[in-house]
């Protein structure tokens, strides 16, 4: 509660009245809220409090989660909630040099009461010999949907299948996909299902959208951090590693403070990057979706989709990253030709047309009404010059002129010759070769 005091948490968020009870209970619980809504201290509190009372004598909690940032975030909340508290943590994940590694590896073996983990990293040590999980109260997967879609469904069945049966299964994520519910039955027994708000981002998001080919994005861009004045922190999202160095490489040379981040960069420089957006001394990140979930950065006004992401969900995650803890923030995305059909299906998910803007223009209708009003102009006739003087009469024939008479003479004598030559193809039986011999009179 003193750790609870120092953080300034007041008032419990709607996922947390509902999770923290059941947990404390001891059920297996399966959460489904919007980023931002405070799903990490709904699980982390409970857990804190069972460790305190009971303390373990091994590894007592397992958190997998599926980014090294995560797990940091996790971290570092942790060392919040707990530093009044003798509880120890320890976080695991690749990116690191051998010598994190070796400070992994002695921690497991001593049994850190919590271990937050990712899979890849996790399995390494566990493939060793010398990570005991037997000991495990509490299994947790946050943003499992992501995992899943990472591919590391086999990861998880692997470390699942050495942590005991008799364990509390926690499951958290922003979304519920069909595949959650498949996994779940493996995992989890008779869970309390809890979902808040499922793939809707926080109502204190400004969305906005502009119509706007690739070319004129950059400018665009330049303009909107130009016209917004005391932004703090802005994330941009692009869809691609090259995007992102691209587009933060124009906004340097424009004189803004900016850097990139995407997984080709080497851990430490990633972490330093994020810090300084952290502590407000970078205002604006240009990133790919490694930044798109568990990044917990307060204060972010602005997220800008600089493209509409592939995956209608990762949208939600993206401008959730914004209007955090009851904060206002803005999410504008660029709208391409190609990505009109993409963007309708991120409408159709969140349950509401977003506002567009054309460049150069006024907000325009939503796509299904810009497609409506195409097709009518498509189907509208066009119009006559001078169709004021003749309104809808129909048209007349030209009369004939000087010349015509003398033009179907002639066109009339050549018709009849060439009716007098297909008569005597008739009678001889069509063309003959040059070689025939002659006819035969009958």
């Amino acid at each position: 509660m003193e750790g609870l005091e120092a953080m300034r948490f007041d008032n419990a968020t709607p996922i947390q009245e509902q999770a923290i009870p059941a947990i404390m209970e001891g059920r297996d619980v399966l959460a489904c809220a919007q980023t931002g809504t405070g799903k990490t201290a709904a699980f982390l509190l409970p857990v804190l409090h069972r460790i305190t009372e009971a303390p373990p004598t091994g590894i007592d909690t397992l958190i997998i989660v599926p980014t090294r940032e995560l797990a940091m975030q996790i971290d570092q909340q942790l060392e919040g909630f707990s530093y009044f508290t003798p509880v120890s943590a320890v976080a695991i994940y690749g990116g690191r040099d051998g010598h994190s590694m070796e400070l992994e590896r002695n921690a497991l073996k001593k049994g850190a009461p919590i271990v937050i983990a990712t899979p890849g990293r996790f399995i390494a040590h566990l493939d060793l010999g010398y990570v005991n999980l037997s000991t495990v109260r509490h299994l947790i997967l946050d943003e499992a949907d992501r995992m899943l879609d990472m591919g590391f469904a086999p990861d998880i069945n692997k470390i699942t299948s050495q942590v005991p049966r008799s364990r509390q299964t926690l499951m958290f994520s922003a979304t519920m996909p069909p595949q959650i519910r498949k996994f779940v039955k493996d995992l989890m027994r008779n869970p309390l299902e809890i979902t808040i708000a499922v793939s809707r981002p926080a109502e204190k998001i400004r969305q906005l959208a502009f119509e706007v080919e690739d070319e004129a994005k950059y400018p665009l861009v330049e303009r909107l951090l130009a016209e917004r004045e005391n932004l703090e922190r802005v994330i941009i999202f692009a869809g691609s590693k090259i995007k992102v160095r691209e587009v933060a490489q124009r906004l340097s040379k424009r004189g803004m403070k900016v850097a990139a981040i995407h997984s080709d960069l080497e851990q430490a420089e990633r972490e330093e990057r994020l810090l300084a957006f952290r502590n407000g001394s970078l205002p604006v990140v240009v990133a790919t979706d490694v930044l798109s979930r568990g990044i917990d950065v307060k204060g972010i006004d602005m997220v800008i989709n600089f493209d509409v992401p592939g995956d209608a969900e990762d949208y939600v995650h993206r401008i959730g990253r914004t209007a955090r803890a009851e904060a206002m923030g803005e999410a504008i995305t660029f709208i391409n030709r190609k990505d009109r059909m993409r963007f309708g299906r991120i409408e159709k998910l969140i349950g509401r047309v977003i506002e567009k803007e054309r460049i150069g223009g006024e907000s325009g209708p939503s796509g299904d009404a810009q497609r409506q009003e195409r097709g009518e102009r498509r189907q509208r006739p066009p119009r006559r010059s001078n169709s004021s003087q003749q309104g809808n009469a129909p048209r007349q024939q030209r009369p004939p002129q000087q010349g015509d008479a003398g033009a179907g003479q002639a066109s009339s004598a050549e018709q009849q010759k060439k009716k007098r030559r297909n008569k005597r193809k008739n009678r001889s039986g069509g063309p003959r070769p040059d070689n025939a011999p002659p006819r035969q009179d009958s």
